[in-house]
């Protein structure tokens, strides 16, 4: 999942993007609105952690342009604002939850994954393909009952299409959820990927759709 965070305190956004990347996400830092706006035109978001008091204006001003967007991307708002009338603005803006600062970011990480379930259409936490298990509430995979084994990078690219397994992914989509914009790539990158999700969970499981891009599959042809 790539998140945009939209935070003027460093620190705190240092601390919670570290956090976020070692939970698999891909995860764009901007200090203030005019780079948000830039980041929000440049690439496709799942979610975005939006502070209320930036240093150039009011977080809600960000609102319209993420309304307008084709595929409208979660929004959290994060704030030390605790009067309920700043709640009911965020809300009322088009904010998806929100959370007063201090914060557990574990807290965080659960209340995203919820709202993503709400929005997905897998809605239960455990999609099922088969003999197949993605539990996206535990970041886990199962294959005939036993644990699989993923990298950072291989489960991002699972999760991006387990939330939506009816969907055909481009290529273009699922590089947005594999990295930000200061990620070293190159133009192979994504079938490596590809291919070494097929060996660990059955090739048959992800299906190329020639020209169009993948899609999740229960697996009919599954390897034993």
């Amino acid at each position: 999942m790539r998140v945009l965070l939209v935070e003027d305190d460093m620190a705190l956004s240092d601390a919670l993007r570290g956090y976020l990347q070692a939970k698999s996400f891909v995860v764009d830092a901007a200090p203030g609105l005019a780079e948000a706006r830039a980041a929000l035109l440049q690439a496709q978001y799942a979610a975005v952690l939006l502070d209320l008091h930036l240093g150039d204006g009011d977080g809600l001003s960000l609102f319209p342009q993420i309304r307008a967007l084709r595929d409208r991307p979660i929004v959290i708002v994060l704030t030390a604002r605790d009067q309920v009338t700043d709640r009911i603005r965020g809300l009322d803006a088009g904010a998806d939850d929100y959370l007063v600062k201090p914060y557990d970011p574990a807290e965080l990480l659960a209340r995203l994954r919820a709202v993503e379930r709400r929005r997905s259409s897998v809605g239960a936490p455990v999609l099922q393909l088969g003999t197949l298990e993605i539990d996206l509430a535990h970041d886990s995979v199962r294959k005939n009952g036993e644990p699989v084994t993923l990298t950072q990078k291989e489960w991002a690219l699972l999760r991006a299409m387990a939330t939506r397994p009816e969907r055909i992914h481009t290529r273009e989509l699922l590089q947005d959820a594999l990295y930000g914009f200061d990620d070293d790539t190159d133009s192979n990158t994504l079938e490596v990927f590809i291919s070494r999700l097929r060996r660990k969970l059955g090739h048959g499981h992800i299906q190329t759709l020639r020209g169009l891009g993948y899609r999740l599959a229960s697996a009919a042809d599954e390897d034993q």
